[in-house]
């Protein structure tokens, strides 16, 4: 069945090169979790899209569900050793945000793997791994980006709302080049993407609030942990969770 994905990807095939298997569906329950099956017979690249998913999954079992024309779903495949993924989510979501952003600031990142404009989400990036044998192991980095503010109880930002010509098909072949740039040569977390990071970092700085701890974000470590300093001024470090900004729960 065609989808409004196919020129796009007949595109990005001459882009990319061979090596990488590139799909579009109409509609689906989960990109990640088609992928997840996928990728636990065949090790090599895939990027799989959905204009429709039904039953999209987001950080802490939250869903994320998608429409035609009013968002971008698509996940991405990849033969990557677990030792590698720590900071994988921050470096993807730099990456995500230069390219869909790339002369200004406008686009911020929420540790651990949200995109912000204007201080509420516009999309967000899912990690999951599924192994092979004894050592081998793909990542599976499912992407969900608001082309429109989706009409829900949090406040939520729509990429069109950068630039009205936005489109999925658009956002998908602006994206997913340097996605791929960055899984081809990722050997990890190192000082330039902490750097990268750091440019639109949303937290740093201010006060916030994450698992047992409060106090003001500085930034992250060479291991993508969040590092708060605390009002006596001792320094902890967050793997994972929910951090929220102080500001507004007070």
């Amino acid at each position: 069945m065609p989808t409004a994905f196919d020129e796009a990807l007949a595109a990005l095939r001459l882009t990319l090169g061979p090596g990488i298997e590139l799909r579009a569906v109409a509609e689906t329950g989960s990109t990640n979790s088609d992928l997840l099956d996928a990728c636990r017979i065949d090790a090599s690249p895939q990027v799989l899209v959905a204009e429709r998913q039904t039953a999209g999954r987001g950080r802490l079992g939250r869903s994320w569900q998608s429409e035609p024309g009013s968002s971008l779903t698509f996940s991405l495949a990849w033969p990557l050793p677990a030792a590698k993924l720590d900071g994988l989510s921050l470096a993807v979501g730099t990456v995500l945000a230069e390219a869909l952003d790339p002369h200004g600031r406008a686009l911020q990142l929420k540790w651990p793997n949200d995109l912000w404009l204007q201080g509420s989400k516009l999309g967000g990036v899912l990690i999951e791994t599924a192994g092979h044998g004894l050592e081998a192991r793909s990542v599976v980095i499912g992407i969900g980006l608001n082309l429109r503010a989706p009409q829900l109880d949090v406040p939520s930002r729509g990429l069109q709302e950068l630039d009205p010509r936005w489109t999925a098909a658009l956002a998908l072949s602006t994206a997913l080049p340097p996605l791929v740039n960055l899984l081809r040569h990722w050997r990890g977390f190192d000082g330039a993407a902490q750097a990268a990071f750091a440019e639109r970092d949303a937290l740093r700085g201010r006060e916030v609030a994450g698992g047992a701890w409060s106090g003001r974000a500085e930034g992250v470590s060479a291991s993508g942990l969040l590092r708060l300093r605390d009002a006596q001024g001792a320094l902890h470090e967050l793997r994972a969770g929910e951090v929220r900004l102080r500001e507004v729960l007070q």
